[in-house]
């Protein structure tokens, strides 16, 4: 038996015992299934997979488990659709022909959290959705929870995913934002998964002209993280990809992310920071797509880590693709470390090293927590991030 028939094996049983489904649901999942078996889980010999070894999830054997999602209270004016409405966006947008996590995904539907803003509605308050994990009988598990937000033309709303657990278990997740024309969708996504959690997850979001998308990653925990967010920007689109990613120990992150301006006059930024201490390590890969139609395009990709640690390792690969001549697109990316001179000022002023330390280090991360505009978010997150910190620093 081949390594990848022994990866595959497990799932495929899984597979074969899932419920009955309705006809075009039956062929989405078998073509992701098939995809999935092609494909294999990535290994460090893939360009796109080079520093993320993926193996610990490849040779588990999980108990696949319905992905449990909650949603807050929506208003009357928002949507909370079932599987069988998504079925005109379902894997339109988050494609699965070579990423096998997105593959496996879609093999293992079996209900998604859609919620659909209408044309012109402006949601005042946050919808907040929240996908919790834990082992389950001693076993490990896994979930492969599925979210599709579709916003009609002119709407307003802010989404905040969360992702939280304990134990040993393994999200697979995908979400798919489609931004009608003018629309405007403020998007966050928080992942506390437990200490010993793998967490894969795809966000794809798809931009109608004069569509404003900003998304925040903050990716706080998990053993193994993954990462991959893309948009497609149509004309005059604008979209702003920050992320924020604070690890320590032995944890992994991995942030993988595309901005394809697919139209004229498109704009983007992106700032990612990385916080790493102890054995932790990091990859950020952000590649700009600028195609040949997509003139007057404006862009921006910015990533900085902070390394409080000689064992910490961080990998970083800025990459522009630009098709099109008329054009503003930069890109750039520092590690350092904490100051020695800023350091030393503080202690010279009488604050104790460990404290000084945690100032620096949260100073560091604060231009991305002020970006947050969700109150109760930033407040939480202020309240983590000063725990991490303050252990950092003993």
């Amino acid at each position: 038996m081949t390594a990848l028939s022994q990866q595959t094996g497990a799932w495929l049983e899984a597979f074969t015992s899932r419920k009955a489904a309705a006809p075009w649901l039956r062929e989405l999942r078998e073509a992701a299934f098939q995809r999935f078996a092609e494909l294999g889980f990535p290994t460090t010999h893939d360009e796109e997979w080079r520093f993320t070894n993926v193996a610990p999830i490849a040779r588990t054997e999980f108990r696949v488990l319905e992905a449990s999602g909650k949603v807050s209270e929506l208003p009357q004016t928002v949507h909370l659709g079932t599987l069988d409405e998504s079925r005109d966006y379902m894997a339109k947008h988050a494609a699965f022909d070579q990423n096998a996590f997105a593959a496996l995904n879609t093999a293992f539907l079996e209900n998604v959290i859609f919620i659909r803003v209408p044309r012109g509605v402006v949601v005042e308050q946050p919808i907040e959705i929240v996908y919790a994990s834990e082992q389950a009988g001693g076993l490990p598990c896994a979930t492969h929870p599925r979210t599709l937000i579709v916003v009609g033309a002119d709407a307003h709303c802010t989404v905040v995913e969360k992702y939280a657990g304990s134990g040993s278990y393994f999200t697979n997740a995908v979400t798919e934002i489609v931004a009608g024309d003018g629309a405007v969708i403020d998007h966050y996504k928080v992942q506390q998964e437990g200490a010993g959690a793998f967490h894969v997850a795809s966000l794809q979001a798809t931009l109608g002209t004069s569509a404003n998308f900003s998304t925040h990653n903050l990716s706080l925990g998990g053993l193994l993280v993954r990462n991959d967010i893309g948009a497609t920007l149509s004309e005059g689109a604008e979209a702003v990809v920050n992320g924020l990613y604070v690890i320590n120990g032995s944890q992994h992150v991995d942030n993988h992310t595309v901005i394809d301006h697919a139209k004229p006059h498109g704009t983007s930024h992106e700032l990612y920071k990385g916080i790493l201490d102890d054995r932790s390590t990091a990859v950020f890969n952000g590649r700009i797509l600028v195609r040949q139609d997509a003139q007057k395009t404006d862009s921006k990709q910015t990533n900085k880590n902070l390394v409080l640690s000689d064992e910490a390792v961080i990998n970083t690969k800025p990459e522009l693709q630009i098709f099109a001549d008329d054009v503003r697109c930069t890109h750039g990316a520092t590690i350092g470390q904490l100051d020695a001179e800023s350091l030393f000022y503080m202690q010279s002023r009488g604050i104790g090293k460990s404290q000084a330390r945690s100032l620096l280090t949260y100073a560091f991360a604060q231009d991305i927590v002020d970006r947050i505009k969700v109150q109760g978010l930033r407040d939480s997150l202020e309240r983590v991030l000063f725990e991490k910190f303050h252990e950092y620093s003993h």
